[in-house]
């Protein structure tokens, strides 16, 4: 039995907006303004937690260790 013309029609509709949604949340996920804002956060989150202000304070060590070993490099 041969479908209805009117119902192809409909099902290739809800196909398109389908397909529609789909792409406009693809585009919403990947959107490299929202990447980046959400990064940001992140990061500034990881920052004022516990982990990353040790983790800071270790690197402003080190940094300051190897600073003073130049220095002592230096004049030798």
């Amino acid at each position: 039995m041969p479908r209805d013309p009117r119902q192809i029609q409909l099902e290739i509709d809800a196909a398109r907006e389908s397909l529609a949604a789909t792409l406009d949340e693809i585009a919403y996920r990947g959107s490299p303004n929202r990447l980046k804002a959400q990064g940001q956060v992140a990061a500034q989150r990881w920052l004022e937690s516990p982990a990353g202000k040790a983790t800071i304070g270790a690197i402003g060590v080190l940094v300051t260790f190897v600073v003073v070993q130049r220095i002592r490099h230096r004049r030798r």
